[in-house]
């Protein structure tokens, strides 16, 4: 007896499609609309709880690139709308979910890149402000902790921002920098202010 052929993936225009009829029809039911830059409304995926229909091959690089089927997504807009409704389940998993479906994706590090960032004030009065590449905008607080992580081979630091609901946005190495440029020792210890709280970014010279 023949196995049955698994299903053909799914087109990502197909899913971006169905994923704009659902993302809509909840923002019309709650009234609201997608305000776009810095005040952004985000759809409430935390509250959705749909079935499981399984893995897609959908990967997201290190360097913030999303990939379906091997390629490289090139519209903006549609990176913009998965990322929308991205989620970091405890598993440790990573789900594009709506109201009707969940599926599971790859991530090979954090799914966003702080590619600017904005500082404001001074000492510990001073903000900064990340921008991530799939438009996200964030201070970093104690809501919104900023960490470095340290590979324990090439000693390299990867340093990461919180941006919203178990979501980091890798900070570019280039944003990096400028971070360390802000820096002042502490404790025997290299931090930067945001927002009243004082970050660790590696020890002091």
């Amino acid at each position: 007896m023949n196995e049955a052929s698994a299903p053909p993936a799914p087109d990502p225009s197909n899913l971006a499609a169905g994923l704009s009829k659902a993302l809509k029809a909840t923002r019309d039911a709650a009234g609201e609309a997608d305000a776009g830059g810095p005040a952004r409304k985000r759809p409430p995926v935390h509250l959705w709880n749909p079935p499981f229909c399984g893995d897609i091959d959908m990967r997201i690089a290190r360097n913030g690139t999303w990939f379906y089927l091997g390629s490289p997504i090139g519209r903006p807009a549609m990176v913009e709308l998965f990322a929308s409704v991205l989620r970091h389940d405890p598993d440790e998993r990573y789900y594009l979910v709506t109201p009707v479906e969940k599926v599971g994706i790859q991530v090979e590090d954090a799914p966003f890149v702080a590619t600017l960032m904005t500082a404001s004030g001074s000492g510990p009065g001073q903000v900064l402000t990340f921008e991530t590449n799939v438009g996200d905008f964030v201070s970093a607080d104690a809501a919104h902790p900023i960490r470095v992580t340290i590979d324990p081979e090439t000693q390299e630091p990867s340093p990461y921002v919180l941006v919203r609901d178990r979501l980091e946005a890798l900070i570019a190495r280039a944003v990096f920098y400028d971070l360390v440029e802000l820096a002042e020792e502490r404790d025997g210890m290299l931090g930067v202010w945001s927002s009243g709280e004082f970050f660790t970014i590696g020890p002091a010279p």
